[in-house]
């Protein structure tokens, strides 16, 4: 079964990464004490930069990257932010712990820039894409100003072209010269990684000419993993839901959100739907879960078991359309998990398609209370209203 999922790595890891391929970046150490903070500082001399270390972006704005001028600046900032609960835009109010931190030492900047390489999914193509607005969210560039946004799509057959390159740096107002490699190296790395992403922002140009990573991000693609296992030993569980890390040691596609309506689903898309017209009727969901089209009684039974392991959760839909996924196989895979964990939470069952009707048989002999559905709107319906 293939998990639409990525994994991620910490800024120090992806510049690690990028200076393998060859990609300039600033001088830099990692650190984990406020002592070693003062060291690293006292070691570079003049500015140095005290960067958290954490799985989201936005930490220049939730105060996670500090300029410190000298030592005694560098250990107060590491002093505050090593242990402290650093909230993001993109960490949600929650925040996420700062374990460890990045010194690097200070650039003359002239200028900054965005450079990043996704797969283009319309076209099936990697896209190469920069803008002369680094620094900045390019999310937010596309809304306020698309048309700073230059892109390349690239055939993989041929690979990364020098007239593109050209035809990017021109657009960034850079010779050629400066760029070319670095943006040469940083699709090698993207392909040869198998990256779902890779991105330097903001990509910067120093007073003395040098162009330079001064931050990186790299997701991968966690199918291809199994041929990249210097890559899988980057993966830092602290950085991950519990449950989430679980999940995937049971093959199962699960992503925690903030709601109080536990969803077991087969496939993404029925999966989407299904937290849709939660919503609709007025719920919402606590996860996405996708347990796939092939799943056995054992993988559904761990994911019923996660589902309710979240305390948010306060009842339960399981949506199954049974096409390569039999009715009955989640019909016991249910029952046994009810079983083996006591569940008292209302559970609400809509089975469709393949031995739909022995599934319902397993079910009401069961002798335990579900609640069983007649449609998607119905079953959204009866589990709102049972999560109260």
């Amino acid at each position: 079964m293939f998990h639409f999922t990525v994994m991620k790595i910490h800024e120090f890891q992806a510049k690690r990464l990028l200076a393998d391929y060859g990609v300039q970046v600033p001088e830099g150490r990692v650190v984990r004490t406020a002592a070693e903070a003062f060291d690293v500082a006292a070691r570079f001399g003049g500015t140095v930069a005290v960067k958290a270390q954490i799985h989201a972006g936005g930490r220049g704005k939730g105060g996670g990257i500090k300029i410190a001028k000298t030592p005694e600046e560098a250990e107060k900032y590491a002093a505050a932010l090593l242990g402290s609960q650093l909230i993001t835009p993109q960490t949600g109010p929650e925040g996420r712990e700062v374990r460890v931190l990045l010194v690097e030492k200070g650039l003359n900047i002239k200028r900054e820039f965005y450079l990043g390489i996704v797969i283009d999914r319309s076209v099936g193509k990697p896209v190469v894409m920069a803008s002369s607005e680094g620094g900045v969210e390019i999310e937010e560039v596309a809304k306020r100003s698309p048309e700073k946004i230059l892109k390349e799509h690239i055939d993989p057959a041929v690979g990364f072209q020098p007239y593109q390159i050209r035809k990017l740096a021109f657009g960034l107002g850079l010779n050629p010269r400066q760029v070319s490699t670095l943006m040469v190296k940083l699709y090698q790395a993207f392909e040869d990684l198998d990256c779902s992403l890779a991105e330097i922002n903001p990509l910067v140009e120093t007073q003395e000419g040098d162009v330079l990573a001064l931050d990186a991000k790299i997701n991968f693609d966690d199918n291809a993993l199994f041929r990249h296992q210097a890559v899988a030993e980057l993966r830092d569980f602290s950085e991950e839901e519990p449950l989430e890390i679980r999940a995937s040691r049971f093959g199962l596609n699960y992503i925690k959100l903030d709601g109080n309506v536990g969803c077991m689903v087969n496939g993404a898309g029925l999966a989407m739907a299904t937290m849709d017209i939660i919503k609709l009727a007025g719920g919402n969901p606590a996860n996405f879960l996708d347990v796939g089209g092939g799943a056995s009684v054992e993988q559904v039974k761990n994911a019923f078991k996660i589902l309710v392991a979240d305390p948010n959760v306060k009842a339960v839909l399981i949506n199954i359309f049974g096409g390569i996924m039999r009715c009955d196989t989640v019909a016991e895979g249910v029952v046994k998990a009810v079983q083996d964990v006591g569940v008292a939470l209302p559970v609400v069952v809509r089975l469709e398609g393949t031995n739909v009707e022995r599934g319902k048989e397993i079910l009401s002999s069961s002798r335990m209370n579900f609640i069983v559905a007649d449609g998607m709107g119905d079953a959204a319906k009866k589990v709102v209203a049972a999560a109260g």
